[in-house]
């Protein structure tokens, strides 16, 4: 067995260690904070890449390399663990170390001023070793050990700035929410276990996703006639429907945006988010089994679509509203991981994954870029309050137009218009039904819109932070931004990144080439992965198949093709040009007018903005039910079962005193009084056997005295 799939785990034991001694290190050691969590993720990439090189140019089931062993023994039984290196471990794995490299760089210089710095990146490595041990996983149960330790470590990034209680809400919020999903994903791995006895994925043909489980999960059924292999598959779905924020679990996401905007960049863009589309790329197999549905899809992937496309419509409609620059990239990532659920449901495994592949070089890009316009802006979050940055902050502004055009799928020479493309051709094509077509093909039109949007408002235009807005920002005043602590400031009021400074001197800046080279890294990769992601040369589906691909200029004329490049064209046209109109030929000028698609519908706008109140919504049915339900459990624990249980005990209490009445009053007094009956009796007799004589003659002389006179008085009657 080759070195690197024996030693697969040592690319998530290098943060994992990294984290270990980070934990140790006091808050001053920053400098060895940074290299071990860079140097350990670097290593992890490199690594990966040996990983990578390892899968390629194999065929079919050659390309898969598995390694298992015994965890503990339990009588005859042992439980075993693993790991598997194949080509979507390989992509993962390169796609979350480089990635996770670039962001980790950038943090460095986003992060300088925290007087938590070294905490930050010890998080940051516990992060990308729980992601990379769940890519890794060979066995269901390693994989969701490493899925809650994911959850972990987001609640402790989310809530980094603990001192917010904003962001202690917002880590709560998706620790709890995720674990909702979790629970169904624990049952369906409990229900998998018991009926195909292992969590191993693939075990030399005794796996859970090898032919001989599969046959008997889809053999047998339960309530309904639901096959079990169904039922299990969307039990599964459930956990990636709470991790990649799916509709109705969605709610999580968009308040994740509370944490450092590193934090936000690593879990939109190659971490969590991506572990609930990976997970479902990874047990493909038992999802696409269902014996019921043998014209199209099963039963499993058709939810997964529908649930998609509803997700990628929903968030899309409420981007278009929203003028928090992280909060908009925030709907439109939960917006995109509906794209790929869509993609997987329809398409398969490498469609899907090509999007999150795509998806995660420009959203990086995106949300890194973000954060440098925050930081260049002073911790100024509001686009409306922004403007005519591309003149302040020059390479910001060509790196952010990169990943801006290649989320809104601006044609050929971005990845993101032929991942995107790919996923409405299998959606157009999808025998079930066209309404997940029409849904995600009018979220690319929302897409560009709110995209361009966006791009108006902060790099377009003339700048409209103000002198008061920065004089309250040095005040420490309340002003809504993200909230950076300054070094050697604790509490809420440690607001800034710098120390105050005049007005004047708040004007917009360039972000220090430390943040800046990892826009340009993730910019250029955003475009060279057009060269495997084309229909012309789809070497990344051929990759992930095991199968060679070949050059083939006609698939780009082919009339399917051709038609759903047209129409992609033509969605994302629309969608620039409608931005174009409302925000590019009418520039907005102060902060405070109204936004021009709210002077149209300010009714359904103001709903749009309020995120059609789905937290509201909650709050007023789940929240409420789940508070009346605490209430009625509590005067349940109190007065029914604790009175239930103070009754029984007062009864046994009274059958006790009553018993002891009877025992002392009764049973005892009586046969003390027969004792003493007894005694008496006995004493006089004792009396009567004194021994002496002269008692007895007495005795015999009364006893004849008496006898003569009952003879005498018989006589005489």
């Amino acid at each position: 067995m080759n070195w690197i799939v024996q030693n697969l785990w040592l690319i998530p034991g290098l943060p994992l260690l990294a984290a270990g001694l980070s934990a140790l290190l006091k808050q001053r050691e920053r400098t060895a904070a940074a290299t071990l969590a860079i140097g350990s993720m670097g290593l992890a990439f490199v690594l990966s890449c040996v990983a990578f090189a390892h899968t390629l140019g194999g065929h079919g089931e050659e390309t898969r390399h598995v390694f298992n062993f015994d965890w503990f023994q339990l009588g005859a039984t042992s439980l075993k663990l693993g790991w598997v290196l194949d080509p979507l471990t390989a992509a993962m794995l390169v796609m979350v170390t480089f990635v996770g490299t670039l962001i980790f760089i950038y943090s460095v210089g986003y992060m300088a001023h925290d007087e938590n710095f070294t905490r930050f990146f010890c998080f940051l490595s516990l992060f990308a070793a729980a992601m990379l041990g769940l890519v890794i996983a060979n066995n269901l149960l390693l994989l969701f050990m490493s899925w809650e330790l994911v959850g972990l470590a987001s609640y402790l990034l989310i809530g980094f700035w603990y001192h917010k209680p904003s962001a202690a809400a917002a880590a709560k919020k998706a620790f709890i929410t995720t674990r909702i999903g979790d629970v169904g994903f624990f049952l369906g791995i409990v229900w998998l276990y018991s009926e195909t006895g292992t969590l191993l994925f693939y075990d030399n043909g005794h796996g859970c996703l090898e032919a001989s489980a599969l046959t008997k999960l889809v053999s047998m059924t339960v309530g309904g006639g639901v096959v079990v292999a169904t039922a299990i598959s969307l039990l599964i779905f459930c956990g990636a429907v709470g991790k990649s924020g799916q509709v109705p679990l969605h709610v999580w996401l968009p308040d994740a945006m509370e944490g450092p905007t590193p934090v936000s960049a690593l879990i939109h863009a190659a971490t969590m988010v991506a572990a609930g589309v990976f997970l479902l790329a990874r047990v493909y197999p038992l999802l696409d089994v269902d014996p019921l549905n043998i014209a199209g899809r099963s039963t499993a992937l058709s939810v997964v679509t529908w649930v998609g496309a509803v997700t990628a419509l929903f968030a899309a409609l409420i981007a278009v509203a929203q003028n928090d620059i992280k909060r908009i990239l925030a709907y439109s990532t939960v917006s995109q991981l509906g794209f790929m659920m869509v993609g997987i449901g329809t398409g398969g495994v490498a469609v899907g994954m090509l999007h999150l592949i795509t998806h995660a070089f420009f959203k990086a890009l995106l949300f890194l870029g973000a954060g440098s316009v925050i930081h260049g802006c002073h911790e100024e979050q509001d686009i409306r309050k922004m403007g005519g940055l591309r003149a302040h902050m020059p390479k910001t502004f060509a790196t952010y137009a990169i990943g801006m055009m290649a989320l809104s799928g601006f044609p050929f020479v971005f990845s993101g218009f032929w991942s995107k493309d790919e996923i409405l051709h299998e959606a157009l094509h999808w025998d079930e039904s066209h309404w997940p077509f029409y849904m995600v093909a009018l979220g690319a039109v929302l897409t560009a819109f709110y995209m361009s949007r966006q791009m108006c408002y902060v790099f377009f235009g003339k700048y409209r932070g103000t002198a008061h807005a920065a004089a309250a920002h040095d005040a420490h005043q309340p002003v809504k931004h993200e909230a950076k602590p300054a070094k050697g400031k604790k509490g809420p009021q440690a607001k800034g990144n710098h120390a105050p400074a005049k007005a004047s001197s708040r004007t917009p800046h360039e972000s220090p080439d430390v943040m800046t080279i990892p826009l340009v890294l993730l910019a250029a990769f955003t475009i060279l992965l057009v060269l495997v992601a084309t229909p012309v040369w789809p070497w990344f589906h051929g990759y992930l198949s095991g199968h060679a691909a070949e050059v083939r200029v006609s698939e780009l004329f082919a009339w399917d093709k051709l038609s759903v490049i047209g129409l992609s064209i033509i969605l994302v046209s629309v969608g620039v040009a409608a931005a174009c109109w409302l925000y590019w030929l009418k520039p907005v000028t102060r902060a405070d007018s109204v936004d021009a698609l709210e002077q149209l519908r300010p009714d359904v706008i103001g709903f749009l903005k309020q995120q059609c109140r789905v937290d509201e919504f909650y709050e007023a049915t789940v929240v409420r039910f789940n508070a009346w339900a605490a209430v009625a459990s509590d005067f349940l624990d109190r007065w029914i079962w604790g009175g239930a249980v103070k009754a029984a005990s007062l009864a046994v209490l009274g059958v006790a005193w009553a018993s002891r009445f009877f025992d002392e009053f009764g049973i005892n007094l009586g046969f003390q009084k027969g004792c003493d009956g007894f005694a008496g009796a006995g004493g006089l007799l004792a009396r009567l056997q004194s021994g002496r004589i002269h008692d007895y003659l007495r005795v015999i002389g009364l006893a004849l005295t008496v006898l003569v006179l009952a003879l005498v008085w018989g006589c005489r009657s």
